[in-house]
């Protein structure tokens, strides 16, 4: 009975996933150059952008303001995430197109982005061009129209407001003119003229009050805010990024290669090197025997057959697969064993072997053909033992290894 003495089969761990990407570092490699290379070639196609900053302190116009909610962001009273979108409508970049002696204040809209600083009455107008010079040019556009637009507003509210109060002051004043004439036709110390004179009394309260309102509106000064930080012309571009392309490319090339060097070793069933016969085969590795071996090689490893074939005599069947020149080892083989147990070395199949070695060329024999060869052998009778490697080709005489033996 043939009893193993060889390690078991291969089995696959982590470590195997990263040795993946070591035996395919070339491919890996490619791909993350490529990768990088992409993001290069991205980075100087991609047009150049440059953005500024125009910073303007919002105040109180002095007028109805929409007013805000005092919160942990946002400790201004004024609402400043509507002037932040009033500071970014169509009737702003209207006004800033105006400015800039530009056609489509829509395009400009889309250069133009408005944020708020936290705990500030701050707004942040960013501007987007092609240039330094364009770009600064357009916050600073987009600040002087924003306060253009927030004063004529104010300015239009409050010229509304007088109206309505000049309205409401003439029409008491008629009121307060028919009822003096009223209480002018009427006895002293009638009802009805104590009744008269105190219509008259109201009306003149109403007069009064209205009057200090439509003069207090007539000494309100606009204030709209006022630019505190002028924009200036960038010194470097904002975006292409060049961290982000080449992050970018790095991470989709090393993606890519990951990709591939998994694919291709799971396509690829040659076995290149002595490591790939468990990993693909499951086959135990007898021996990997270099071009030009000692004796001591196969001396170890006729020990290790006999050991697995046991006591008696057996008859070892040696299948070559793959372009190589297999003659001289089975010879060298069986001259080992021939000092340790009698067994006989056979190469043709017909010879009734109760046990095979598979002699595997590298870079000339896969995993399929391991694979029907011990089907093949199965359905004999016959056990594989395992697998011996060898280079696809062996420059060694009959006559020299038997002198090496």
């Amino acid at each position: 009975m043939v009893r193993s003495s060889f390690p078991p089969p291969y089995s696959r761990d982590l470590a195997d996933y990263g040795s993946v990407l070591r035996r395919r570092r070339l491919l890996v490699a490619s791909c993350l150059f490529m990768g990088i290379a992409g993001g290069v070639a991205l980075l100087v196609v991609t047009p150049k952008e440059y953005a500024s900053v125009a910073q303007v302190q919002v105040l109180p116009t002095g007028v109805q303001d929409q007013v805000n909610q005092v919160s942990s962001r946002q400790r201004e009273p004024l609402n400043l995430d509507t002037e932040a979108q009033i500071a970014h409508s169509a009737t702003v970049a209207s006004k800033a197109a105006e400015i800039l002696k530009k056609p489509d204040s829509e395009e400009l809209r889309e250069q133009v982005t408005v944020d708020v600083p936290p705990n500030s009455a701050i707004l942040s107008i960013w501007f987007t061009a092609g240039d330094p010079i364009s770009a600064a040019a357009g916050a600073q556009a987009f600040a002087d129209a924003y306060l253009r637009n927030r004063s004529l507003s104010a300015a239009q509210t409050l010229a509304a407001q007088m109206k309505a109060l000049s309205t409401k002051l003439h029409e008491l004043d008629g009121e307060l003119g028919k009822a003096a004439e009223n209480v002018a036709t009427l006895p002293h110390g009638s009802a009805a003229r104590v009744v008269a004179e105190h219509q008259q009394s109201v009306l003149g309260r109403q007069v009064y009050s209205l009057t200090l309102k439509y003069d207090a509106l007539k000494t309100i000064a606009v204030t709209p805010g006022a630019v505190i930080s002028q924009s200036r012309p960038p010194s470097a571009p904002s975006a292409p990024s060049v961290p982000l392309y080449l992050g970018s490319g790095l991470f989709l090339g090393l993606l890519a290669g990951a990709g591939a060097a998994f694919g291709r070793d799971r396509l690829d069933t040659r076995v290149r090197a002595a490591a790939d016969v468990e990993r693909l085969t499951t086959l135990p590795l007898l021996a990997d025997i270099p071009l030009r071996a000692d004796p001591g090689a196969f001396r170890e490893l006729a020990a290790g057959v006999a050991a697995s074939l046991g006591e008696g005599y057996h008859r070892l069947l040696v299948v070559e697969l793959g372009t190589v020149t297999g003659g001289p080892v089975a010879e060298r083989l069986g001259a080992a064993l021939s000092h340790l147990a009698p067994i006989a070395v056979v190469t043709d199949p017909a010879d009734r072997p109760d046990a095979a070695v598979l002699l595997l060329g590298l870079r000339r024999t896969t995993s399929t053909e391991v694979a029907q060869a011990v089907r093949r052998l199965a359905r004999q009778g016959t056990t594989v033992l395992g697998a011996v490697t060898v280079p696809p080709t062996l420059p060694m005489s009959t006559r020299s290894m038997k002198q090496t033996a």
